[in-house]
């Protein structure tokens, strides 16, 4: 049990972790500085908790900021209790948890204070890609502790009282929290996408505990999986309703309609989640075209193109699969990129980072086509060409260059209207549909919508045991 008395950062772990789990480390770790008669004040774990517990038998190490010591500043050894933390998470191969509510540096330890922090920075690097690292913001997290969430897979945000900002909205030429705040949780979710999730401070620790549930603990870990009770070969009627709001789909086809989604309120045209197949955790990218509420009625409509935000966001998730292990699942519905003046300056490099990302992964890589799958915005969407093991599409899907009356017109430019219908009903039979493209190879087996989990279910439980071999090399450079 924790040495420290009862604080709301105490609170916090406490509702996080498993009743009576946590195992305080360096409880009586104080400022080592004097300057500034710092040695007046009490500074009880230097203004962090940190230690170890269990979600859901799963080990964690936590550590969470006070901000009643010294307003939770970052000094010396509060930094290096926090280094150290990383040092045992890496170790035993457990995630590490912050939870964050800090007024910045600690003035008073200037440069030793700016060292220790330095070296967070260090270990965050060190363990990326090593073991699961997640970020919850209940209070401030501004200047360079902005670059904490950065650094880590997942960051939490609660919606009230939390901050998150480099530079203060007041700080920025023309600007003002009135007008618009920056360091709002609203705005760090929707505009930015440095935020997965955010709700009440329950809510955010409730979708913690969650997400842990569903992902490995590192690098190494096969064990993200449990028991499924869930009918493997269940039909599921209707699926095809869903081929818009792709989070519906990928609810409907996991186990028990279990789905974990990352940064929902970001790109909303692209879903990034986990759902669960057969008890294994599974990581899912969809292209999405509406958004319905929760009475079911359309809320939001997209067009069905790759976007600069949603080509980022996903190619950063499935960077994480990989890096874990865990096997991808693409539901493709694209007909080409969005275009406009803003989007011109930043899409060829969104997509590229995207293509690099699918085509990179090593994992049990599967695709489905729903709809479109059109030109080369499918191509980067996990298509046969860039790596997918295996891809299955829907009877009525089309795929192809482009759509095949806008082909018609192209190729029979100054053609009557009967002609271009005529070559257009050609074109769709011989280069766009399901059926060609099975017939080149290009596609592996054609599917009925309400099969789907059956069939993708069969497909990675094939891939279970994939190895693949790549060009020996530091690491590339998209």
């Amino acid at each position: 049990m924790s040495n420290t008395a009862q604080s709301l950062a105490s609170k916090r772990i406490e509702s996080l972790l498993d009743s009576n789990s946590f195992v305080e480390i360096g409880g009586y770790v104080t400022a080592r500085s004097t300057d500034f008669n710092m040695q007046q004040n009490e500074t009880p774990s230097d203004g962090v908790i940190t230690g170890y517990g269990i979600i859901d038998g799963n080990l964690v190490y936590v550590y969470s900021q006070d901000a009643s010591v010294l307003g939770g500043t970052i000094g010396e050894m509060h930094a290096k209790k926090i280094a150290g933390l990383y040092d045992l998470a890496m170790k035993m191969g457990a995630p590490v948890i912050g939870l964050i509510d800090c007024a910045g540096l600690r003035l008073q330890e200037a440069t030793d204070a700016l060292n220790a922090f330095g070296e967070i920075y260090m270990k965050q690097v060190l363990a990326s890609g090593v073991i699961p690292q997640i970020t919850a913001i209940f209070g401030n997290c501004g200047g360079g502790l902005a670059l904490v969430p950065g650094l880590t897979d997942f960051t939490f945000m609660e919606d009230k009282k939390a901050k998150l900002f480099v530079n203060s909205p007041n700080a920025l030429d023309g600007n003002n929290v009135s007008k618009c705040d920056t360091a709002s949780a609203k705005f760090q979710s929707e505009e930015t996408g440095l935020v997965d999730v955010t709700g009440s401070e329950e809510e955010v620790l409730d979708q913690i505990r969650q997400l842990i549930c569903m992902i490995p603990a590192n690098n190494e870990d096969d064990m993200s999986y449990e028991e499924c009770e869930d009918d493997l070969n269940r039909v599921c009627k209707d699926l095809e309703n869903a081929i818009g709001d792709t989070s519906i789909l990928l609810s409907t086809i996991s186990d028990d309609n279990v789905f974990f989604e990352s940064k929902k309120n970001y790109a909303k045209e692209m879903v990034t989640g986990f759902i669960r197949l057969n008890g294994v955790t599974v990581g899912a990218v969809a292209n999405r075209t509406e958004l319905c509420d929760e009475e079911g009625n359309v809320a939001e409509k997209f067009d069905a193109v790759l976007t600069t935000k949603g080509a980022k966001k996903a190619a950063k998730f499935v960077k994480f699969c990989d890096a874990f292990n865990i096997p991808v699942l693409s539901v493709t519905n694209v007909t080409g990129f969005k275009a406009n003046m803003h989007s011109e300056r930043s899409i060829a490099s969104a997509v590229s980072e995207l293509t690099y990302a699918f085509a990179n992964a090593t994992v049990p890589k599967v695709n489905l086509i729903t709809g479109s799958a059109f030109g080369s915005a499918y191509v980067a969407m996990n298509s046969k060409a860039i790596g997918a093991d295996l891809t299955f599409a829907w009877s009525d899907a089309q795929i192809g260059m482009m759509d095949a009356k806008l082909a018609a017109k192209i190729m029979y430019e100054g053609a009557e209207v009967s002609v271009i219908n005529e070559k257009a009903a050609e074109y769709a039979a011989l280069q766009s549909s399901a059926m060609a493209a099975a017939k080149r190879g290009y596609v592996d087996t054609i599917i009925e919508a309400e099969d789907t989990r059956k069939y993708i279910i069969g497909a990675f439980e094939m891939l279970f045991t994939k190895r693949e071999d790549r060009p020996n090399k530091k690491h590339g450079t998209v």
